[in-house]
């Protein structure tokens, strides 16, 4: 908590012990002496002037507590700094608010009592206004004093206690606290020394940061001699005085977060000894059995460690998280009933809806019913008028039998008319019958009408559930089918060019095979010319070769020079030549 909210509680329990008629107004001249007190006790330089000036349209009236915040805030507030006596300013808040609301008479605590447990309620309670402290701290604070005295938490009790509680308010004010625990209700079998002492260990802790207390043996720095001292451990230091009544201080050890704290062997014939080291000086402690000597290690090992790592006390840590957590279960129940809320208005609309649904049924049952009325009124007044159609025809048949010896031939053409219509009244017999089937069929089929519709309608929020997801999955549907579509586009596109391509290439593909049958036939024709020209050089006497190095024998001259071969060769040459003359001649 910030020290201009822990401020700003006691000041509110000042101001509204000034507020005598309850209307939050304050007159300006007692909060001239507020403000001179709270300057004084918190030494800050008090400036009259600047109240005169901040209330100088409302002389003689009441100030409003909403008036007097932006002068706390500025002339206060913004220049206060943590170098006065926290003790001191609650003490001047409490005198000024505890006598218009506590009376003293009906406690078993004493006023020092009292105060300590308004302190402790500031800081338990919630920080909102007016200032309460809910059951969760009640329990808290109720735990840690029981502890305090010695005795047994009983769970049952304060159960009992909750329950009331419950029935009422759910929470505490700072003068129904001091009543709860002044009229010994959670104390009782203990006397009002214990009470006491239990409320002053728990304000030690809560308030004063005292994390640990009690008499432990020290050595001197300077005679070496060993003297008892009462230690007071908080976060940042420890306090040793003369006694437990913190009359007389002698010293005090600083902690950080480079001290260390170590066990030392027995020596010098004291037992149960360790050692403080801290960045200025280090100390020689001894105390009385192992199990303080732990208790005390542990406990001074746990501020350093909390130095280290830039944590709060452990009680005001846990008090914050305690916070937390209220506050998260609060949003989570406003989000419960949010969403309570939506269902609620979501089942009206559905009500509302199926009403509706209900209506247009019944109304498309009367309209049913009112053209069922109507087809009836419809089908007797067939029925009259074929009745009367048969007895006119009757009359009329009587009247041709009169004539019949006259006229036969109309007689032949009456009795053709008169079974036609008998025909016509058999097949209406027939219609009727069958309307009456097509009646009860559509009372069959109205009834599973009625069973379909209670079916659809506890079938449509299922229907709404599929609709929902099928939207989201022609959603993606629809976006897989817009990308699908760009590639099918792309590919098309890609495709018109690639047929493009072939045909191009089937083009060129032609007049490579037009230039290939050209090269066949410029080939051929060079074969032919190759064919006729070898042909013409066998006819020759003798082939040329190139010349190359010959021996140097005799050479043989031919009738183009010198010959380029041997007599051998000659020879085979000859042969050659003679044999393809002579088939030359035979093919001649």
């Amino acid at each position: 908590m910030a020290l201009r909210d822990e401020l700003l509680k006691s000041i509110w329990h000042a101001f509204t012990a000034l507020d005598v008629d309850k209307s939050g107004k304050v007159s300006k001249s007692q909060l001239k002496v507020l403000s001179h007190n709270l300057c004084t006790v918190m030494k800050i330089p008090h400036d009259p002037v600047a109240l005169e000036e901040h209330f100088k349209d409302d002389d003689e009236g009441p100030v409003s507590n909403q008036g007097y915040m932006p002068y706390l805030n500025k002339f206060i507030l913004d220049k206060v700094t943590d170098n006065f006596d926290r003790q001191d300013f609650n003490r001047m808040c409490w005198t000024l608010c505890f006598r218009k609301n506590l009376d003293q008479s009906q406690l078993c605590i004493s006023n020092d009592d009292s105060f300590k447990i308004w302190c402790i309620f500031n800081f338990l309670s919630e920080s909102r206004y007016p200032l309460i402290v809910v059951t969760e701290e009640i329990e808290y604070f109720l735990r840690k004093l029981t502890e305090a005295m010695g005795g047994s938490w009983v769970e049952e009790r304060f159960e009992d206690y909750k329950m009331q509680l419950n029935c009422k308010q759910q929470c505490l004010n700072a003068w129904e606290l001091i009543k709860l625990v002044g009229s010994g209700h959670f104390s009782k079998g203990m006397d009002h020394q214990t009470l006491s002492m239990g409320i002053t260990e728990v304000y030690q802790e809560l308030i004063l940061d005292v994390l640990k207390q009690g008499y432990m043996m020290k050595k001197g720095h300077k005679r070496k001699n060993w003297t008892e001292r009462w230690f007071m451990l908080k976060p940042g230091s420890i306090s040793y005085y003369v006694g437990e009544d913190l009359a007389e201080k002698k010293g005090d050890i600083v902690l950080d977060g480079s001290c260390t704290v170590e066990p030392l062997p027995d020596k010098e014939g004291k037992k149960c000894l360790f050692f403080i080291k801290s960045s200025l000086k280090s100390f020689e402690i001894s105390v009385s059995d192992k199990k303080k000597k732990q208790e005390w290690i542990q406990a001074i090992q746990t501020c350093v460690n909390l130095l280290r790592q830039d944590r709060p006390a452990p009680h005001r840590e846990s008090r914050q998280k305690r916070r937390d957590h209220r506050l998260k279960l609060q949003a989570d129940q406003e989000e419960l009933e949010l969403r309570m809320r939506e269902l609620q208005t979501a089942n009206e609309a559905k009500q509302l809806e199926l009403e509706n649904m209900r209506k247009a049924l019944d109304e498309s049952a009367a309209n049913a019913a009112e053209e069922e009325r109507r087809r009836l009124q419809t089908q007797t007044e067939l029925q009259d008028r074929y009745r009367t159609d048969l007895e006119r025809e009757k009359m009329v048949r009587q009247q041709m039998e009169e004539q019949v010896a006259q006229k036969s031939t109309e007689l032949e053409q009456y009795l053709q008319r008169v079974r036609e219509l008998e025909d016509m009244y058999r097949r209406l017999e027939d219609a009727l019958e069958d309307e009456r089937h097509a009646r009860q069929d559509e009372e069959m089929v109205r009834k599973l009408q009625t069973r379909l519709l209670e079916e659809e309608a506890t079938k449509r929020a299922e229907l709404e559930q599929i609709h929902l997801r099928q939207q989201r999955a022609i959603s993606e549907t629809e976006a897989e089918k817009q990308e699908l579509e760009k590639e099918r586009s792309a590919k098309e596109n890609a495709l018109q060019a690639a047929m493009k391509q072939l045909e191009q290439l089937e083009q060129d593909r032609q007049g490579a095979l037009e230039q290939y049958e050209t090269v066949i036939r410029k080939l051929e024709d060079a074969t032919n010319n190759t064919k006729s020209w070898k042909h013409k050089v066998a006819e020759h006497e003798g082939l040329l070769r190139l010349i190359q190095p010959g021996s140097k024998g005799q050479r043989m001259i031919t009738n183009w020079g010198p010959a380029a071969f041997s007599d051998a060769e000659l020879t085979l040459r000859e042969k050659k030549w003679q044999e393809r003359k002579n088939q030359t001649t035979e093919a001649q």
